[in-house]
């Protein structure tokens, strides 16, 4: 047989990082049902012209064929699989308009794939965690406040460290442009969006070649960029940069909306961070990125906006807002830096021990009893000597192995060697031990 190469950019988690992750997932979803949002799952695939108006995606959306596909055949109905959860949403929203109630609200949870180059933390194909609110032809201010507070609150449930919740404002940031002059506030945004990576001078020349800024506009926007505040004193910074535009000041008031309710509901986890731009095009107003403290350096693990004409069908429109989180992004980060374990690779908390094959029936109606009282428990493969079904215990991380008797069975905790009589119709193992938790060291 030939060796087996891995494919990168394809996670697959051992069962220890996979007990985590799936630890992870149960606390998103129990957080998202809390605040009334319910689970939908789409559709892989979409139509390539569906996936393209995200914008800036072409070379990252993987294509569907039929291996024995006529390559001369017709590709407007050619199929992408979906690049992430806001689109196939968005579509899913036009074709169900008529069954659902609005405002309504949605968390996704699903596999997603990109043509990304693959390194720590970026995947070909990946888990996302989503929650948008879409309503039909307006949608109230607060929702766009609702989203940072609500994923932040799910983030604080997650066995990771602390993460803090960045925010913008697209009518704020293309006011200003418009207030310096520039007559592309799209490329200056997207130049921007590049700060993190090319640095001051890369993006000062960038916005040069790609939005005709003179060094002055490029100062003033660069300005703006460092504006990042946890109060509302971002606003009288803003202001004194001198520049004027009633977008900008719509994007002002948007923004000390959501501050104000940030500072209530979870001060010092929200800050305003004018740098935020966000290079998709669909975005209208409030944009979101995160920063996790230690991690500053794998960039974003969530990020999300609103959106005001991705979903319309004729002169109906169906305005949203969303935030996304990077499951896998997140965890791969984190499994990495060795920051995030399953206590043990398995979910089995008893071993029960077979003494010989005659005694496999005794020790299976052990397993059913206790298994019937939700202890997770398996027999032993094998009939070997008990050192040795022991120490298959320890490979596995099973905490206790049961020793079926004719006087009466015992039970062995092999991390601290204690060892005891026990009824498996009463036994219960502590807490911690009953099932896989997750331990962090960071």
């Amino acid at each position: 047989m030939s060796r087996i190469t891995p494919l990168s950019g394809f996670p697959e988690w051992l069962p220890g990082p996979r007990a985590a992750e799936l630890r992870v997932l149960d606390l998103l979803r129990e957080t998202f049902e809390l605040h009334g949002y319910a689970s939908l799952e789409t559709r892989a695939v979409e139509p390539l012209e569906q996936l393209l108006r995200k914008g800036e995606t072409s070379q990252e959306v993987y294509l569907l064929r039929r291996l024995q596909a006529d390559p001369s055949a017709d590709s407007d109905d050619a199929l992408g699989l979906h690049f992430d959860l806001t689109v196939p949403f968005a579509r899913y929203v036009l074709e169900n308009a008529g069954k659902l109630v609005f405002p309504f609200r949605r968390y996704q949870i699903q596999k997603v794939w990109r043509g990304e180059r693959p390194q720590v933390g970026r995947y070909r194909e990946f888990t996302q965690a989503d929650i948008d609110v879409v309503d039909r032809g307006t949608l109230p201010g607060h929702y766009e406040a609702e989203m940072p507070l609500v994923l932040g609150e799910a983030l604080d449930r997650l066995p990771i460290p602390p993460v803090t919740m960045l925010v913008n404002n697209r009518k704020l940031c293309e006011g200003f442009y418009r207030g310096l002059g520039l007559t592309d506030p799209a490329a200056a945004r997207r130049a921007i969006d590049k700060l993190d990576k090319i640095g001051p001078s890369g993006v000062a020349a960038l916005l040069a070649e790609t939005a005709g800024a003179n060094d002055a506009q490029a100062k003033a926007c660069l300005s703006l960029a460092e504006i990042e505040t946890t109060d509302l004193s971002f606003v009288d910074a803003v202001k004194a940069l001198g520049i004027a535009d009633p977008l900008l000041d719509e994007g002002l008031a948007e923004m000390v909306t959501l501050m104000e309710t940030a500072r209530e509901y979870r001060p010092g986890g929200v800050v305003a961070c004018l740098k935020i731009a966000r290079g998709l095009d669909y975005y209208t107003g409030m944009v979101y990125e995160s920063r996790m403290a230690g991690f500053e350096s794998a960039g974003s693990v969530c990020s999300g906006g609103r959106y005001d004409n991705l979903a319309s069908s004729g002169s109906q429109t169906y305005p949203g807002v969303g935030i996304s989180l990077g499951v896998s992004r997140l965890l791969g980060v984190l499994f990495g830096a060795d920051a995030v374990a399953a206590s043990r690779p398995v979910p089995t908390c008893v071993l029960v021990a077979v003494a010989d094959d005659a005694a496999r029936g005794a020790a299976n109606r052990v397993a059913v009893e206790l298994r019937a009282r939700g202890i997770p428990t398996e027999v032993s493969p094998s009939a070997d000597k008990f050192g040795k079904q022991i120490r298959f215990a320890e490979r596995r991380g099973i905490p206790f192995v049961w020793f079926p008797g004719a006087d009466g069975d015992e039970v062995k905790d092999i991390r601290s060697g204690d060892q005891g009589p026990a009824d498996a119709a009463v036994w219960t193992p502590p807490a911690d031990d009953l099932r896989q938790t997750v331990i962090t060291r960071f």
